[in-house]
């Protein structure tokens, strides 16, 4: 069981606990959610290295990011938005990171503990809280309404909880009983009042997407101090998937052109136009916009044109792409989650 044991006035970010003076926090995860620009990088490096276990933090960047919110160089890295990669491999725990765009929340253990831990055989599992992520769920409104009743504090703005019908859109689009609204059509709702919600939702139309997060995932990002965003919410129960397109290519080619083109806030993405018939391309899959998100199974988060390009080329005669349609493109995008995807 997660135990929570805040310090009083405490204002670090990361709200560590391994600071508590009577010193009862020392080797418990520590939590840091970094956000950066387009232009930042997170300010460290993650390595894996020849007689240490875990994943490592390395070269943490004097005055970066993850300095400033209290990463240390040392620290073993356990948790990536939620999902706990202490057992994953290596390069995969890195796409994941780079998959995260500008926002990831991690959970690390400072080395010593991680080693000792290691070496009792101790599940490190069991040292983080279970079920933290916020989900998103895309609504489709039927004739009785779209399935669910709010409540909350009288008087109190921001405040709702969320009661679903059984059988109904709610339920089928996998919006859990008891959850926490936090997030209508990706705007927070914390400074609504029930009856500005009620209005907001009436005037949505037949169909909604909720960021919502259980008790626990609640109880947590409120303790530590830490705002819940679409970026780290489990998006498994949108409608809207990623597509594998593996191809082979032929004497013609792969049969589709690649190029970039801005998105939105001054952000490009890399597009998959000109879709030759019956070449591989085609055969695969492939739709005239598709977004580009990975090769081979790497995010191109972060890579430009011209690496992108390479990277394919770099694969020889096959490849396998991640892809997204235009109209799941818009809708991440629209819900502040990007070139979200999770393999």
């Amino acid at each position: 069981k997660f135990e929570f044991n805040p310090k009083d006035g405490i204002d670090n970010p990361a709200l560590s606990l391994a600071e508590d003076a009577d010193g009862e926090g020392l080797g418990e995860p520590r939590f840091y959610l970094l956000n950066k620009d387009g232009s930042e990088t997170f300010g460290f490096c993650l390595h894996e290295e020849l007689g240490c276990q875990g994943h490592i933090i390395r070269q943490v960047e004097l005055g970066g990011l993850a300095q400033r919110r209290g990463l240390q160089d040392g620290d073993r890295l356990l948790q990536v938005n939620g999902h706990f990669v202490d057992h994953m491999d290596h390069k995969k725990v890195v796409q994941k990171i780079k998959a995260s765009g500008n926002q990831v929340l991690l959970a690390v253990l400072d080395s010593n503990t991680y080693e000792t831990a290691k070496a009792l055989g101790r599940d490190l599992s069991q040292m983080l809280p279970a079920d933290i992520r916020p989900r998103l769920c895309h609504i489709t409104r039927d004739k009785s309404g779209f399935g669910f009743s709010i409540s909350g504090p009288e008087g109190a703005k921001g405040t709702f909880q969320l009661s679903v019908r059984r059988d109904g859109p709610a339920e089928r689009a996998g919006l859990p009983s008891g959850s926490w609204l936090l997030e209508l059509n990706g705007d927070s709702v914390r400074s609504y009042s029930h009856t500005q919600l009620a209005r907001k939702l009436k005037r949505s139309g037949s169909k909604i997407t909720l960021l919502v997060a259980s008790s626990v995932a609640e109880e947590f990002y409120r303790l530590w101090g830490l705002r819940v965003t679409a970026a780290l919410a489990d998006a498994s129960w949108l409608p809207f998937k990623v597509r594998k397109l593996s191809m082979v290519k032929g004497p013609d080619g792969y049969g589709f052109l690649l190029k970039e083109e801005d998105c939105s806030l001054g952000t490009t993405g890399e597009f998959l136009w000109e879709v030759d018939a019956g070449l591989p391309a085609e055969r695969a899959g492939m739709k005239e916009g598709d977004r580009l998100l990975a090769v081979n199974g790497e995010s191109i988060e972060g890579l430009n044109h011209q690496e992108t390009v390479m990277r394919i080329r770099a694969q020889g005669d096959q490849v396998t792409l991640l892809v997204i349609d235009s109209a799941g493109d818009k809708f991440y995008r629209s819900v502040g989650l990007g070139t979200w995807f999770d393999e």
